[in-house]
């Protein structure tokens, strides 16, 4: 209890050497959201609550109980005015987490303390997943500093793992070596999950020398180069050009006698796709199918994205309706790609008829945050405003998730309405959900768009600030904003501190350093 306390009022590293240290003030100085103001001061509440009601305060028990937030009532479990047993508590605990209501997981906890009791190891674990698959690294933090400070639960690989994960997924670099650090303090062996964990993160972040360490250190303690291994080595060679070479990996897995599943199909695919070879990649589709292996939403979104991208709209849609028929429900990022196309040009007629069809299939729910998104896009302009575009799909009983406000803040940033987009972030942010580097990418993109360099480039220092490590859609996006206000100069300053950050530029970023050091040395003649 006392860790949480001190992670909202401290920010020495003095009291645990060992910990993950360094969020909590930056998170202090940066929240500039009220009600996430009141949410801390809330928690500092249930803190001194629980500390009172230690000294004999008999505590009602939220099992099984319901809230009304509009009037604060309450339905409290009684057993015949005996407390609930301490396995009832950590039974309780851990269902909540399964079902996703964290929040009733963290008040249950606090009466749980309370009464003097420390959750179990299974508790502990439970509430650092639930809060990290939310993006409250916050506060899974905190209760991973709690459970080393009982010192009755020795965490093990999982949690590491969790909470590496969580780290990763926000682009906090340096917590996750702090984590990977504690590792070794206590002599926790990682596992093939954890070097998948930071594989992906160096993969997806253009981290080309850390993904190679990272195979090397597999192979040095022989542990197997799997269909996923194999798979993000082929993203990496396709993201930095090289895409015969990430071919000439299936090679070598066919003569390890390494069958191609559906993550290594998908990353072929997607390396054809990316550099135009589209027949190339229907034909690997097919054979995919030849062989039982079912696409899924990876496997369809890489054909109609690259489709649209090199000019067939018309594949790109029968593609589209091809998956509806197999049953798949389309991703709303996917039908931003297609919308944009269709809206450059000028085909709503289209557009329609598409929507029509996809509501036509009893998916009237979900059919809404896709009529937002076309009304996004300027056909009718009602959703121009983001508030009033959420409470409506609220209204519609839509459960909005923070992969919901990514696409809807992705879909303000192209349209260049940066306003509408930092309204989403704002609200997402009220309703408990941190923005990750995604979502601040998106931001400086938006700002990009609207020809608003500065403001673009006071969120990229934002988020350094913030101790979220840059990637290289960040830099390159950053550039990008600079090169539309024909900064030219500051270009190749960015591109080095993308190099300086451990990210391989990708040929994007190289092909705009050329052409913006051509332009400054043009200027000088």
């Amino acid at each position: 209890m006392q860790i949480r306390q001190q992670l909202l009022f401290r920010s020495s590293p003095a009291i645990c050497p060992h910990g993950v240290w360094g969020l909590v003030p930056v998170y202090l100085k940066h929240l500039i959201n009220p009600v996430k103001r009141k949410m801390l001061h809330t928690s500092c509440q249930l803190i001194l609550q629980s500390r009172a009601k230690r000294c004999g305060f008999l505590v009602n028990c939220l099992i099984g109980t319901t809230i009304d937030n509009s009037n604060n009532e309450h339905r409290t479990c009684y057993r015949n005015g005996e407390e609930i047993s301490y396995d009832l508590y950590n039974e309780s605990i851990c269902e909540l987490c399964t079902e996703g209501d964290v929040d009733k997981a963290m008040r249950l906890l606090s009466q749980m303390e309370g009464l003097g009791f420390h959750p179990s190891f299974v508790s502990y674990s439970s509430l650092i997943a639930a809060l990290g698959s939310v993006g409250r690294t916050l506060e899974a933090d905190a209760i991973f500093q709690e459970m080393l400070w009982s010192g009755r639960c020795r965490p093990r690989i999982k949690v590491f793992n969790t909470l590496l994960r969580s780290f990763l997924r926000k682009g906090l670099l340096t917590l996750a070596d702090k984590v990977l650090l504690l590792l070794e303090d206590l002599a926790v062996e990682r596992n093939q999950e954890t070097y998948e964990i930071l594989l992906e993160y160096y993969v997806n972040a253009g981290r080309l020398e850390d993904t190679w360490l990272i195979v090397a250190k597999m192979k040095r303690e022989s542990y197997p180069l799997n269909s996923f291994v194999y798979s993000k080595i082929i993203e990496l060679y396709r993201d930095n050009g090289m895409w015969k070479k990430a071919l000439g990996i299936v090679e070598e897995i066919r003569e390890m006698g390494l069958p191609l599943d559906k993550r290594l199909f998908n990353s072929i695919i997607d390396t054809f796709g990316k550099y135009g070879e589209l027949g190339e990649a229907l034909e690997v589709f097919e054979k995919m199918r030849q062989e039982g292996i079912k696409p899924d939403f990876r496997t369809w979104n890489s054909l109609i994205r690259w489709h649209c991208k090199f000019g067939h709209l018309d594949t790109a849609i029968d593609l589209f309706n091809e998956m509806q028929e197999q049953g798949l429900y389309p991703d709303p990022k996917i039908f931003i790609i297609i919308i944009t196309h269709l809206v450059e040009q000028g085909r709503w007629d289209v557009s329609d008829k598409i929507l029509e069809s996809m509501q036509g299939r009893g998916h009237h729910k979900s059919g809404a945050i896709y009529t937002v998104l076309v009304d996004i896009y300027g056909q009718q302009g009602r959703f121009q405003d983001a508030e009033y575009c959420l409470n409506a799909l609220k209204l519609e009983g839509l459960q909005l998730s923070p992969g919901i406000f990514c696409v809807l803040a992705h879909a303000y940033a192209q349209q260049g309405l940066c306003e509408q987009t930092v309204k989403v972030l704002q609200i997402m942010e009220a309703d408990g959900m941190e923005p990750n580097l995604i979502m601040l990418n998106m931001l400086i993109n938006a700002f990009g768009n609207a020809g608003r360099h500065m403001e673009a480039l006071s969120i990229y220092q934002h988020i350094k600030e913030m101790g979220i490590t840059p990637d290289v859609i960040t830099c390159s996006t950053l550039m990008k904003a600079f090169m539309r206000a024909k900064k030219f100069d500051q270009v190749p300053k960015i591109y080095s501190e993308m190099e300086s950050a451990g990210c391989t530029p990708d040929r994007k970023a190289r092909e705009m350093l050329q052409s913006a050091l051509m332009i400054v040395e043009q200027r000088h003649y």
